[in-house]
């Protein structure tokens, strides 16, 4: 079992439906994650091809010179994603009651979800509708920092090192048969976190895990 009962467990184990009904129309991360996502989709997201944009909101933080022929949206707030510029269709669905993703076989090139992948209790059934959904070639992009909605961030999630996060995420990968093994990308930021804390400046730090369905 990729995951013990007690580690999917949420200190507010509320409604998530609930929790997300007000829009957010913030950033979660700051401008120096940003940007750096915001290249790495350059470089590696492909012009005109079909990307889903999973746990998405208001702003999806892909490049303004990258076209694609579409863009889909998921999230849990109707409001913050009919304000992303960049979805082209967008749908409402909580994977913690229905892992199920509505789309065909082989419909993308490419998946991502930023910033919201600590927040799935069910992440190997999640990842394996990834892997069903993405067509053979398609890669996956899962971006995390340190920030999170502490209480709704699963305990597997909260009590990890940010090294343990990355590992966790691999495994994600690696719970399904069919993805390249997982690559990573990280960024740590130059001030200590300590000072961060104190509200001393730095950033955030950035961090990445690719993986491609074979």
């Amino acid at each position: 079992m990729l995951l013990q009962p007690q580690q999917r467990e949420k200190l507010d184990p509320s409604q998530d439906d609930n929790f997300y009904a007000v829009p957010r129309f913030v950033t979660h991360v700051d401008e120096s994650f940003i940007d750096q996502l915001t290249n790495l989709y350059r470089e590696r997201l492909k012009p005109n091809t079909r990307i889903l944009d999973m746990m998405s909101s208001w702003v999806s933080h892909l490049p303004d010179d990258l076209k694609f022929s579409h863009v889909e949206g998921h999230g849990m707030n109707e409001e913050e994603l009919a304000h992303n510029p960049r979805l082209d269709h967008y749908i409402i669905q909580n994977l913690n009651e229905n892992t199920k993703l509505p789309f065909r076989d082989q419909e993308f090139d490419a998946v991502l979800n930023a910033v919201s992948i600590q927040y799935l209790q069910y992440p190997e059934t999640v990842f394996a509708e990834i892997y069903r959904i993405l067509k053979p070639g398609g890669i996956v992009i899962i971006s995390f920092s340190n920030r999170m909605f502490y209480q709704k961030a699963i305990s597997a999630w909260r009590e990890a090192s940010d090294a343990m996060r990355i590992e966790l995420v691999k495994r994600y990968f690696r719970s399904v048969n069919g993805f390249s093994e997982p690559e990573v990308i990280q960024k740590q930021p130059s001030t200590p976190a300590i000072m961060q804390m104190l509200g001393m400046g730095g950033s955030d730090p950035f961090y990445a895990v690719l993986a491609f369905r074979s």
